[in-house]
């Protein structure tokens, strides 16, 4: 398992931070992910033999959010 945070532009309410939550939690390999709207990250917790750190940040930018590098 490996573990990143992303900087998450965009989250205005806690609905965001749902859509953000749940684009994560589709991808399979994901085992976990915590999102905070004051903080503007998420915490991932992925296995890497079936998705990749690319693929955790399309999801969150497929959703209507940016990840700031």
């Amino acid at each position: 398992m490996e573990r990143v945070e992303l900087a998450v532009k965009g989250m205005h309410c806690e609905n965001c931070v749902a859509s953000v939550t749940q684009a994560l939690k589709a991808i399979n390999g994901v085992k976990l992910a915590r999102v905070s709207l004051e903080n503007e990250q998420a915490d991932v917790t992925y296995d890497p033999s079936k998705t990749s750190l690319q693929a955790l940040k399309d999801a969150v930018e497929a959703a209507g959010y940016q990840v700031a590098s």
